[in-house]
């Protein structure tokens, strides 16, 4: 077989090549055709094929007409359709909703071969074309769009995905055992009608069919009417997302009722080896080479990932109402192979990027209570403080990184995704916190503070800062102890619902202090899915009831972002504003805790001028990064 034959078919002559007359599923998918184990789509069509199936990938489809949906012709079985790898509104534009330039997931980085909503455009293509044919959507646009939802590009409450685009069933979470059972079930002649009892799925019934399981959540109309109600719908289907507890959820709209089966139970040790050990490529298809490839695939061609699932659950994450608070892993086995095989790759230079995941060093569940009973409802493994009941241990993944690290041709291996400080700081054995100063940071760790705020962390399901203070003072600690010049750079978030025009004054006077000056903030998103995004839209926490102040006006967001980057000259008209509006005026100066200096034109007692003298020697101001 040539390389291009490798890969699943993308064209008819592909299909002949091969041998086939007809296709069982169409995989439609928004990003470029890339298998790699990253991407969604290689994983779900790879499984597919492995288990006897024959499947094409139509990738991103002109949607203005109706050609390359029949490139394929009739699915013998099913379409599947997932708008990619990330939200298609997310890839389209800022949280200032702005158009961006680039799409990482497109050859060339070209914008403009997808559209806006593509799961609910694609969908509705197909149904117009083949109305008979089932229509099955996945993947994270569909999955945190399940039930009525915030819409924050258009500001306005909408229903279901599963309504809205047409198709017959949803798949939410990571959907291996979903698409296995439904792909046999439909081989076995069932109707697409009939699948309605398979976990990590979503269907619409009319209301005189409603189940008698599960719980009811308010419904479209009043979540669309009710801002309390919309609150209280959000806290369920939160609580509801947990394998072992979680009990089905129904939501009514109109003459429909949405049903959410519960969840899927995570692929097991076993089941996760054998999705990883499948015959990916680990490219993008080579018909994209002639436009420069696809971004996409940089970060992560030499990664691995190890885990799934995130204990953690930020409240502005959606990792936890898609795959879920409950961590599993691949053997230790499954990793090293997965390893040697990037040691063979042509371009291999010896550097693993990451073996990671959601979050880095999460090897195990939090507790053994939760392998039996499920997650606690309501509540945090980490936050505000670790539960006195956590397990904090990281031999094993040292144990993996090691192993890998000595493999032949191997110079180094780094931890690139999220890293629990406050997780590792349980850990009464320091022998990783080490290893991973020594042996697996290039340069600079990334770590998530996010703000200082103990208020605003409390918002966002976040640790308190001493935490990140403490884990600051061991990094730095270990650095120097070995000798070597690191740094830390925290992610940092304005206006996240909570954060009021003090708090953001006193993360600027935080960053002061740490000598710390972000060159990027990022702005609270209000994506579809988290408890983050019903605070801002509601103004209640849907946990307490209570009023949430959230920052919704682009000038006060901009106050907001302005006082995080207060030294950049262009920041000043805004940072004197926001600090007279907060009536600051003790940080408007020469003084040592000033954030600016006067304006000529204004005299502000007890502040000493001081000669701002740099050392030709010194590092830059705009660094964003913590060095000791």
């Amino acid at each position: 077989m040539t390389d291009q034959n490798k890969f699943l078919p993308i064209s008819k002559n592909d299909m002949r090549q091969r041998g086939w007359d007809e296709v069982d599923f169409v995989y439609i998918t928004g990003d470029a055709y890339v298998d790699h184990p990253s991407f969604g789509a290689s994983i779900i069509t790879r499984v597919l094929e492995a288990k006897g199936f024959k499947v094409a990938v139509l990738s991103q489809p002109d949607w203005r007409s109706t050609a390359d949906f029949v490139r394929f012709g009739k699915p013998r079985l099913a379409f599947l359709i997932t708008s990619g790898n990330i939200d298609s509104m997310v890839a389209h534009y800022t949280v200032a909703k702005k158009k961006r330039s680039t799409d990482a997931y497109t050859a060339g980085g070209v914008m403009g071969k997808r559209p806006d909503r593509a799961v609910i455009v694609y969908s509705k293509m197909v149904k117009s074309i083949y109305p008979d044919v089932p229509v099955v959507i996945g993947g994270l646009e569909a999955s945190l769009r399940r039930f009525a939802h915030y819409d924050y590009w258009d500001d306005e409450i909408k229903p279901s995905i599963l309504v809205e685009s047409l198709a017959d069933l949803l798949i939410f979470g990571m959907g291996e055992n979903q698409i296995i059972e439904m792909a046999q079930r439909l081989d076995d002649g069932e109707s697409i009608s009939e699948l309605h009892d398979i976990k990590g799925t979503t269907y619409a019934v009319d209301v005189r069919e409603t189940p008698y399981v599960g719980i009811e959540c308010p419904s479209f109309d009043n979540v669309k009417n009710s801002k309390n109600e919309y609150a209280k719908a959000s806290r369920i289907q939160q609580d509801e997302q947990d394998h072992i507890r979680g009990k089905a959820i129904k939501q009514k709209h109109g003459k429909l009722m949405v049903v959410q089966n519960p969840p899927m139970p995570p692929l097991t040790t076993q089941e996760l080896d054998w999705v990883y050990s499948l015959e990916y490529q680990r490219a993008y298809h080579p018909v994209y080479e002639k436009l420069g490839g696809v971004p996409g695939i940089q970060e992560v061609e030499f990664s691995i990932t190890h885990n799934r699932g995130c204990f953690g659950a930020c409240n502005f994450c959606s990792i936890a109402f898609h795959q879920g608070r409950y961590v599993t892993t691949r053997s230790k086995e499954s990793i090293i192979d997965e390893a040697k095989k990037l040691t063979e790759m042509p371009d291999f230079k010896g550097y693993i990027h990451d073996i990671g995941g959601p979050t880095a060093n999460f090897r195990k569940p939090s507790c053994e209570f939760q392998k039996e009973h499920g997650l606690c409802k309501g509540k945090k493994c980490l936050a505000p403080t670790p539960c006195k009941n956590i397990e904090a241990d990281h031999s094993e993944y040292l144990d993996i990184l090691r192993n890998v690290r000595n493999l032949p041709k191997v110079k180094k291996v780094f931890i690139r995704s999220g890293i629990r400080y406050d997780y590792l700081l349980e850990d009464r054995d320091d022998t990783f916190f080490r290893e991973l100063v020594k042996h697996h940071v290039s340069g600079q760790l990334k770590v998530a503070p996010e703000h200082c705020s103990a208020a605003v962390l409390d918002k966002m399901g976040k640790p308190h800062i001493e935490a990140y203070i403490e884990f600051s003072k061991r990094y730095f600690k270990y650095t120097c102890e070995i000798n070597k010049e690191q740094y830390l750079v925290p992610y940092l978030m304005s206006s996240h619902p909570g954060s009021t025009l003090n708090d953001a004054i006193e993360l600027a006077l935080f960053l002061k202090k740490k000598r710390i000056r972000p060159e990027q903030v990022q702005d609270f998103y209000p994506t579809p899915g988290t408890i983050s995004t019903t605070m801002y839209y509601t103004g209640l926490d849907p946990y307490t009831m209570k009023e949430v102040y959230c920052a919704k006006n682009p000038h006060d967001k901009a106050l907001q972002r302005a006082l995080l980057q207060y030294f950049n000259p262009k920041n000043r008209a805004l940072v004197e504003e926001a600090l007279k509006k907060a009536k600051r005026y003790d940080l408007i100066g020469n003084g040592e805790k000033c954030l600016i200096s006067a304006p000529k034109n204004m005299n502000y007692n007890n502040q000493r001028k001081v000669t701002n003298k740099r050392n030709k020697n010194s590092k830059p101001k705009g660094r964003n990064y913590e060095k000791r």
